[in-house]
């Protein structure tokens, strides 16, 4: 058997745990600042200065996820669980080593899977609007701008992926409207 086969099967993604901390906080920092250069935001944004607190205070209260290679921590994002039956997904990132190689499609096939097992009605998000990679990629995978701000000094765009299972009988597209928030 090839070893590159027996690589693509090293991949795993779970639930962090307070071992996972310090290298989550170096994958958001080095992720976001590579997000930060490349849609030109010159405001300082949170996860260039989380520190282990933040983070370990983040998995105390929210869901967070990681993508590991080999034990190493390659990939994470964090899901809060709203009381409307909808989530907000937020510090997606994926090592620059292991970029462009289905990782985020990995970690976000996870999310989806814990959205039915939760019967969450819609994810949103935000994202710098002018990181067409990004738009590209959350438009694979359903999501649809919902709307835009420019609050932070950026403008950002607020993405939503409205799920089908949630849905009684309807079948339209995942389509988030800025009429219907996705209720």
């Amino acid at each position: 058997m090839g070893g590159r086969s027996m690589e693509k099967m090293s991949f795993e993604v779970r639930k962090a745990g307070f071992s996972d901390i310090e290298e989550i906080r170096i994958l958001a920092r080095d992720s976001f600042e590579m997000y930060t250069k490349n849609a030109a935001i010159t405001e300082l944004i949170a996860p260039l200065e989380e520190t282990y607190e933040d983070v370990k205070k983040a998995i105390e209260t929210t869901d967070v996820f990681v993508a590991l290679y080999n034990e190493e921590v390659i990939g994470s994002v964090r899901i809060q669980i709203k009381a409307d039956n909808t989530a907000y997904l937020s510090r997606f990132g994926v090592s620059s080593s292991h970029q462009n190689n289905g990782i985020g499609k990995i970690l976000m096939n996870a999310i989806d899977n814990y959205m039915r097992e939760l019967n969450i009605t819609c994810l949103y998000l935000h994202t710098a609007s002018r990181m067409f990679s990004l738009i590209r990629f959350y438009y694979g995978r359903g999501f649809y701008i919902e709307s835009t701000n420019n609050h932070r000094g950026y403008i950002r765009a607020l993405m939503c992926k409205k799920y089908e299972w949630a849905r009684s009988g309807s079948s339209l597209d995942n389509i988030c409207s800025d009429n219907a928030r996705c209720s």
